[in-house]
C-alpha cells in the first residue's frame, strides 16, 4: 500500500509528462525529480540491506549527520548467503527479478523451517 499512490500518479500522469518533455524548463525539473527518486530508492535499499543482514544497527551522530552503522559481529550468515545467491542469479545468470525473488523466498522458508540462525 505504500507505493500505490505513486503508481497511480505514474500511470495517470505518464501521457501528460511525455507531452511536456519538449519543454526545456519542465524537462529540467523532471530530470531533478528523477535524480531525487533514484536517491530515495538507493537510501531505502541501503536501509533494508543493513537491517536484513545485521541484527544490530547503531546510529552514530557526526555533527549534523547521523549514520546508521551495523555491528559487524551481528552478521546474519543465512541472510548473507541468500543475498549472495540472489546477486549471482540476477547478475551472473541474468534471471528475472520475479524468478529470483521466488527462489530466495523458498530458500528463506526452508532456512526458517530447518531452524538455521539468522532468519
Amino acid at each position: 500500500m505504500t507505493f500505490v499512490p505513486c503508481f497511480l500518479f505514474i500511470f495517470l500522469g505518464a501521457p501528460y509528462i511525455e507531452r511536456l518533455r519538449g519543454n526545456r524548463r519542465v524537462s529540467a525539473a523532471l530530470t531533478g525529480i528523477t535524480a531525487a527518486v533514484v536517491g530515495v530508492i538507493a537510501n531505502l535499499a541501503l536501509y533494508f540491506a543493513e537491517h536484513a543482514l545485521f541484527t544490530d544497527v547503531d546510529e552514530k551522530a557526526l555533527g549534523p549527520v547521523t549514520l546508521a552503522l551495523p555491528d559487524l559481529s551481528t552478521l546474519r550468515p543465512t541472510a548473507l548467503a541468500i543475498t549472495v545467491i540472489a546477486a549471482l542469479l540476477v547478475f551472473t545468470l541474468r534471471w528475472s527479478v520475479l524468478r529470483t525473488l521466488g527462489v530466495c523466498a523458498a530458500l528463506g522458508l526452508i532456512a526458517a523451517l530447518v531452524g538455521l540462525p539468522g532468519i
